[in-house]
């Protein structure tokens, strides 16, 4: 009888020994996780982004003049606003007077496109190895201007995209149609532009 109270006894000190131990583990391991988070969130500064060392001088302070957040929504179809993104981050942003700006600079830059593509620059006395060098200047800067126009009309802004259908019809009218072409009776030798047509 006495062996089988001890046993009991001793089986129930050795179920509180090992209570007491899972306890103070769980004790222990609690207080660890509370510093591990403590030391997370000294190390996180504002946002969650990692905070500098100790002894890293602050950033510079930002001019709030400049750094204005606008949103601006990406649009994948044709919108009617003035609140978009055309050709530079955040411009003409969500002013009426810089959105009209873009519309007068996307109009003149179409008409521009029309008005380099139908050039009658170079004489036909030019050396060919010269006016082959100003042709190829001309084509570039005929290139930039309609890749700008592209990335106008990227932003799919209905108005961008009318100035400049509109500015590209102006400028073939103005420079590419027969109402202003030289309508002398002689012939002329050299009355092609100087580059080929744009192919689309």
């Amino acid at each position: 009888m006495w062996s089988l109270t001890h046993a009991f006894t001793s089986t129930e000190d050795h179920f509180h020994r090992n209570s007491e131990e899972r306890e103070k583990e769980n004790t222990g391991e609690g207080e660890r996780n509370r510093e591990r988070k403590r030391r997370d969130d000294e190390m996180l500064g504002v946002g969650g982004e990692i905070a500098a060392p100790p002894g890293t001088p602050p950033p510079p302070p930002m001019n709030t003049h400049h750094h204005k957040l606008h949103r601006v929504v990406m649009h994948p179809t044709f919108f009617w606003g003035k609140n978009a993104e055309i050709l530079f981050s955040g411009w003409p942003g969500t002013r009426t007077g810089m959105y009209v700006l873009s519309l007068v600079f996307v109009f003149v830059v179409s008409v521009l496109v029309e008005m380099v593509s139908h050039s009658q620059l170079i004489k036909s006395s030019t050396n060919s190895l010269l006016g082959g060098v100003a042709e190829t200047i001309i084509h570039g800067v005929r290139v930039g201007l309609a890749y700008m126009v592209m990335l106008a009309l990227m932003s799919f802004n209905a108005g961008i995209f009318i100035v400049a259908v509109a500015g590209h019809c102006l400028g073939f009218f103005l420079f590419g149609s027969r109402v202003f072409r030289n309508k002398s009776p002689a012939p002329q030798r050299n009355s092609a532009p100087d580059l080929p047509s744009m192919s689309c």
